[in-house]
């Protein structure tokens, strides 16, 4: 069977939407936390892609955070391999990181934490037709790496989502998390409230309201080409 290997850097519930859509769509999930002491190992003939999951840590914090050395390397394996790899988030920074971007925090620390739009740019036709409103949770932000495509910005932050070749996209947004994901957001993430940018709970569920059910769609039709069903 192939397997898909989801990188994560938390404890979170395992109920977001690549494990509903791997799932459906017949594919093992490999799931490894290297901040826990997980090693990735080497792609191989049964690897049919990876994610890599937002988090906490600051991506260029080797040395406080060694494990992320082992992120890097799995990160460039994949690339040398030709892997299909999804980056969201903390992992589209590493993404980027990796291939010699900067990536880090604003220094106005504007945050995105709720539900923000997000537009095409000329390039993103087939990934993005129209403006989408999707779940952010992030201050930190990535410049453009080189020979990248830029598919998504807003008003905010000009990078949120782009692709390296054909096989490698990076995500600022997390199209992942569902209403139950997000509610848990709002109970833990409760120190944001008050900062630059971030919504209110009230503004937040109304969005998420709103909104939810066509990000779902978007990303479930992104996941349909991007790893198509398991053979």
């Amino acid at each position: 069977m192939k397997r898909v290997l989801l990188v994560r850097h938390g404890d979170e519930p395992a109920d977001d939407r690549v494990v509903t859509w791997l799932t459906s769509a017949g594919y093992e999930i490999d799931t490894r936390k290297p901040f826990d002491g997980d090693l990735l190992g080497a792609p191989d003939k049964e690897l049919a892609g990876t994610v890599l999951y937002g988090g906490p840590f600051d991506v260029y914090e080797t040395e406080k955070h060694p494990f992320l050395k082992e992120e890097y390397r799995w990160i460039q394996a994949c690339l040398d391999a030709d892997v299909p790899m999804l980056g969201i988030c903390q992992g589209a920074q590493m993404i980027a990181f990796q291939l010699g971007a900067w990536a880090g925090p604003r220094a106005d620390e504007t945050f995105e934490f709720g539900y923000y739009p997000i537009d095409p740019t000329e390039h993103a036709e087939g990934f993005l037709d129209a403006r989408l409103q999707v779940t952010q949770a992030h201050f930190h932000t990535f410049d453009l790496p080189k020979g990248a495509v830029r598919l998504a910005g807003n008003e905010n932050y000009e990078n949120q989502a782009f692709r390296w070749g054909d096989k490698v996209f990076g995500f600022q947004f997390h199209p992942e998390v569902t209403i139950e994901g997000f509610r848990r957001w709002q109970k833990e993430k409760w120190n944001v409230y008050g900062r630059p940018g971030a919504q209110t709970p009230e503004e937040q569920t109304r969005l998420m309201h709103q909104h939810d059910a066509a990000q779902a769609d978007w990303f479930y039709g992104f996941l349909d080409s991007f790893f198509g069903v398991a053979s």
